[in-house]
């Protein structure tokens, strides 16, 4: 395989939280649209329902830490903008 035929390597970088945000966003609404009108008509298939929603609640739960770990982050940031804040 080369290069140019190889897959793009996902950013993993935690900097900016907002497009890990937006990104999280769209996989929610995608799965989601998968679970409400996906094509799954028989019992066989709605184990791959069921796979969805299990996809889908991984999501919501890694869009919430990514939200507090943006939250923690301001708060460092504002903590060290000023040093004379005493908790």
């Amino acid at each position: 395989m080369s290069q140019a035929d190889s897959p793009p390597t996902p950013d993993l970088g935690t900097e900016n939280y907002d497009a890990m945000l937006e990104k999280l966003d769209v996989a929610i609404e995608e799965v989601t649209d998968k679970v409400e009108n996906g094509r799954i008509r028989n019992p066989e298939h709605e184990k791959v329902r069921i796979k969805y929603y299990r996809a889908l609640g991984y999501l919501i739960r890694t869009r919430r830490k990514v939200l507090e770990d943006r939250e923690l982050q301001e708060f460092r940031d504002a903590l060290e903008a000023h040093p004379d804040i005493e908790l």
